[in-house]
Formats: C-alpha cells, structure tokens, sequence
C-alpha cells in the first residue's frame, strides 16, 4: 500500500499532478497576451484530463503511470535476444525480414533491409548453487520452496480465522521481499499409468488385477477427454546483498538507507560481490526460510525447500511453461559435469575418460 500524502493521492500521483499543474500555469503565462482563453482551454483540458487518467488510473492493479513507463521501456528496448556470453555478433542479411539468403528483396529488388540488432540475453537467474539458492547477480539471492495446499473451505468458522490469522503473522513477521507463486502446469500420468499397468500382473487376486487394469484405461481416456492440470505453490524468498539498516517510523527504509542502497548497487553492478557478503545473505535466506517454516506450520502448511536440480527444473519449465517437465526432474546443477556409461562402453572405459559426455 502507498501512502497517502494529500487527501486520497500518494505522493506519485501529487507529483504528476503539480508538475502538469505547473507546466500548464507557465505556459498560460507566456502566452497569455497573445493566445485567447478559449484557445487555451482547448489545450489544456485535454492535457490536465491526460495527466488525471495518468496519475489516478489503474489497470489490473497497476497504476497508469508505471505501465506507460513500461510500455516506453519496452518499445526502447531491443526485439531480438540472443544467448551469447562471448558476446553478440552481427546477424547475417538473409535473417532480416523479408529478404532471401543473399540478402535481396523478395521481390526481386535489391534495396536496404530492415536490420536485426540483436543484444545479449539477461537471464534474471544467472547459477543455481549446490545448495538450492539461485544467484541472481547483483539483485542478491533467491531460494525456492514448495508449499502445500490448506482446504480453506472444508474447516469451520473458527478454523477459518485461525488459519488466517496464522498467515497473518507470518505476513507481519515479513522484513524482505516475498513471493508466492501458484503455477499451473499440464500434468502428464504416462508413467503413473505404465506402473499401474506392470504391477497389475503381480495382485494376488484376478478382481484387483482387473480392477488396476481398469482403473489405468479410465486415466487414459481421462487425459484423451480433457487437459489435465496441477496447481504448485511456490514461496520464493529473496535477499538482497546491501541491507537498509536504517528505518523511518513505519518500518521501511529511510532517505538515507534508499542512497546507501543505490550506491551499493552500482558498486555491484560494476563488479563481483565479496565473498562476505555472498555469505551473510546465505545466511539470512536460511534464517528467513526457518521463520518461514515455523510459523506457517501452525496453519498446516508444510514448506520445503527444493534443492538444486529442482530449483533449476522450476526455472526451466518457467521459462518454457508448454514443456512437460516436473519440477522434481532429475536435473544437474547448472556447474555439475554430467558423466553417463555408453552402450558400448565399460566401467573400465568409463575410468580411463571416454565414458565422460
């Protein structure tokens, strides 16, 4: 919540306000001598109207303000991102739109093509530790966990405010950034039906035989019907490297933490982060993810942090949300080598080195 610093407007929407406010005044008075009052009027009605839908409007929640600003961000910003930490090299002609591969119109002109300016893609996530915790440069470092679901409408009214009021403690108790992620992703029951199916021959009773025969034909016609989905709840700690030490009266940063805060930033976005500090966030995130689990188990939420192949599945199906990869996949650490046995290849092979891929 914003706070208020005139009557019903936060301090954001008090400034857009007076600075058109301002600008208008100024220019009526430059050019109050030669330009009528009617005129004027048609310029700046629609100007302060403008200004007003800027500062007081909202859509889905988000002020009008910040989305013009990040439209402007986006339009700025470039189309075309690549992976490339050697760096970014021009892109050939024949990938620029409508030309062939010897960079002609299609046509048939031969003229100057839109160019592909690509520019390197940051990944807001850069490693995922051996430990689970997401290094995300100089914005400091995340951890997952996954927490279980409460069915709040099956408890009575005294249940109900308990549970509310075990989550809001831990909303009070909050000193740093927190999110709770509920993602929804396709669930895939191919393999839960092919075990189904195996251990079916093994029941000590023809009925449960069939009956397990049965129940895996009803899961297939069942995904053949419909798009089935799972639900995931995800609390994403994050803690940055520099803290606010100093606070005003209601509890957040004050001028002189916000400086220091931006300073220490620029220092980090210039080069890499101490060792010390890198520890002391470590440290706090482990602090916070215990607080966390202690006071929402009163509420019978369990929260378990992922380790590092599934924080890195989550990451990776995030980024690719069409995929069918659960978040408990066996993935490698982004550093793991990643070392298998060949088809053709022997235990003794696999010390000597050639086994390694």
């Amino acid at each position: 919540m914003h706070d208020r610093v005139l009557g019903p407007l936060t301090a954001r929407q008090l400034a857009i306000l007076a600075a058109t406010g301002a600008v208008l005044y100024l220019i009526w008075a430059a050019t109050r001598a030669v330009v009528p009052i009617p005129v004027f009027l048609a310029f700046a009605v629609p100007v302060g109207a403008a200004a007003a839908m800027l500062a007081l409007g909202r859509r889905d929640g988000v002020p009008l303000d910040m989305l013009f600003v990040a439209a402007i961000r986006q339009r700025i910003s470039p189309r075309h991102r690549v992976a490339a930490p050697e760096g970014v090299r021009p892109a050939p002609a024949w990938l620029t739109p409508g030309t062939d591969r010897a960079g002609n119109r299609r046509n048939g002109r031969v003229g100057q093509p839109e160019q592909v300016s690509p520019a390197a893609l940051r990944l807001p996530a850069e490693a995922v530790t051996e430990t689970g915790v997401v290094d995300l440069g100089a914005d400091g470092l995340a951890v997952v966990a996954v927490a279980s679901t409460v069915n709040f409408a099956l408890r009575t009214p005294n249940e109900q405010e308990a549970l509310v009021a075990g989550f809001g403690r831990y909303l009070h108790s909050l000193t740093a950034p927190v999110q709770v992620l509920v993602r929804t992703e396709r669930l895939d029951l191919s393999p839960r039906i092919a075990e189904l199916r195996d251990r079916a021959g093994g029941l000590p009773h023809p009925a449960l035989e069939a009956a397990a025969v049965e129940h895996a034909d009803y899961l297939v016609q069942l995904g053949q019907q419909s798009d089935l989905l799972r639900r995931q709840v995800l609390l994403v700690l994050r803690e940055p490297f520099d803290v606010a030490t100093l606070t005003d009266g209601l509890g957040g940063p004050g001028p002189l933490a916000v400086l220091t805060s931006m300073a220490a930033r620029r220092k980090q976005a210039g080069g890499r982060v101490d060792a010390g500090a890198r520890r002391a966030a470590e440290s706090r995130l482990v602090r916070r993810l215990g607080e966390a689990i202690d006071l929402l188990s009163p509420a019978g939420i369990v929260v378990t942090p992922l380790d590092a192949g599934q924080a890195t599945a989550v990451l990776a199906s995030a980024c690719n949300p069409d995929s069918l990869l659960p978040p408990s996949a066996g993935l490698a650490a982004a550093d793991e080598v990643i070392t298998t046995f060949g088809a053709d290849l022997t235990p003794d092979d696999y010390e000597d080195g050639r086994g390694q891929s």
